[in-house]
């Protein structure tokens, strides 16, 4: 029930946010093809998919670690990546990148809507779909909720379409 579940997890996000991780890949790969870094903003458990980037087979390209004493120039694209688009941390970063005028993509679990500030801050808005757990429990709640999995899959896709802007691999 599990494989079933996230199978269609993912197949929603796929097929979803498609065109919104090909224009986080292009946003970003402005930074790579250029002079800039691209800086991951991870916050909670998705400070996994940072690691990963950092010390992966296939490292990220021109990737750096976010932190607050990073002096940040024009040059750089900074990638969000949140749990919930309510985090204080990441809402506070993108209130400074919008107004430093630094392009930045978030990653989160709600959809993007009026009331989601990240969503209305950023260039690009990535959904997980991921609103509720996948499995139902005995006493009628709903258990898993697999952020970091979900977003892994999403960086892998975005990674996907930045290397081939960049090299030109498929």
């Amino acid at each position: 029930m599990l494989t079933t579940q996230l199978s269609g997890l993912l197949q929603r996000i796929a097929t979803s946010e498609e065109e919104n991780m090909e224009e986080t890949a292009r946003l970003l790969a402005q930074a790579a093809a250029g002079q800039g870094n691209i800086y991951f903003a991870a916050f909670g458990e998705m400070k996994s998919i940072s690691i990963n980037a950092q010390f992966a087979a296939e490292p990220f390209p021109s990737f750096q670690m976010w932190t607050s004493d990073v002096q940040l120039t024009s040059a750089d694209r900074i990638w969000i990546i949140t749990r919930s688009s309510a985090n204080s941390e990441a809402i506070t970063l993108a209130e400074k990148l919008a107004a430093d005028f630094i392009p930045f993509s978030v990653l989160a679990s709600e959809p993007a809507s009026e009331e989601n500030k990240l969503s209305t801050l950023a260039y690009t808005y990535i959904s997980l779909k991921l609103t509720k757990g996948l499995l139902p429990a005995e006493d009628g709640s709903r258990i898993v909720l697999p952020y970091a999995l979900s977003a892994m899959f999403v960086y892998e896709a975005v990674k996907m379409k930045l290397d081939e802007i960049l090299f030109g691999e498929e």
